[in-house]
């Protein structure tokens, strides 16, 4: 059974992680304070956390960048913060997923598992990946979708590499920015929404009511199952 940290200092909603992690078959290890949450952390056996930004004795931020500095445990943020600059610091820190309060339940399990799975790689070669009905080659540039090849310009192929290799995690507009076109572009949005409205033509059964490239508003894209 996975052991999840949750970390908030409503007592309110850390009963209520309780009860929905419970829910999910997780073991819940609650903490109210960034303090509590490190020295849980440092005993070991954790397998997530889920964590507020708003503690009373740390900076939830700064608490993202402390676990990043010895950890690669999974974390989801569960915020009241509406800041879209906030969200995305988060992620950019190392935080692997977020969920605004007031969260839905599922939502939060959904987005628990699979940040789960992506901390469990099942030995695949880094040269070939596969999410949902796409397999990228990175060694032969080729792309699949249901087995059938997609033909993709150099740029349209990074934007994809770079999203399926994020396994469902969001990656920031910033991220893919520098990661295709360069340090000089990282605020050039627009390169990126073409070539994501290319892609959405190239591989979704309805372009216009995407469901496989999904669009964060504000903070970048993340990939779906579909």
């Amino acid at each position: 059974m996975n052991r999840i940290l949750a970390v908030d200092d409503e007592p309110a909603i850390l009963r209520l992680l309780g009860a929905v992690l419970g829910r999910g078959g997780y073991d819940v290890v609650p903490a109210s304070d960034a303090a509590a949450a490190m020295a849980a952390l440092a005993r070991g056996g954790i397998d997530a956390i889920v964590l507020d930004l708003g503690l009373p004795d740390r900076d939830g931020l700064e608490v993202i960048a402390a676990v990043r500095a010895s950890s690669q445990v999974p974390i989801i943020v569960v915020t009241a913060r509406s800041d879209v600059a906030e969200k995305i610091a988060a992620l950019d820190l190392g935080a692997d997923d977020y969920v605004t309060k007031p969260f839905d339940g599922d939502e939060l399990l959904a987005r628990l598992r699979s940040a789960l799975r992506r901390a469990r790689p099942d030995g695949r070669s880094a040269e070939q990946l596969v999410h949902g009905p796409l397999r990228i080659d990175f060694a032969r540039h080729v792309l699949t979708r249901d087995n059938a090849p997609v033909a993709l310009t150099p740029r349209e192929f990074a934007v994809m590499g770079a999203l399926i290799e994020a396994g469902g995690r969001i990656v920031t507009h910033a991220a893919l920015l520098e990661k295709v076109w360069g340090k000089a572009h990282v605020h050039d949005v627009d390169y990126l929404r073409v070539v994501v409205r290319a892609l959405r033509l190239k591989l979704e059964a309805d372009p216009a009511h995407p469901d496989l490239i999904r669009n964060e508003p504000g903070i970048g894209y993340r990939l779906t199952d579909a």
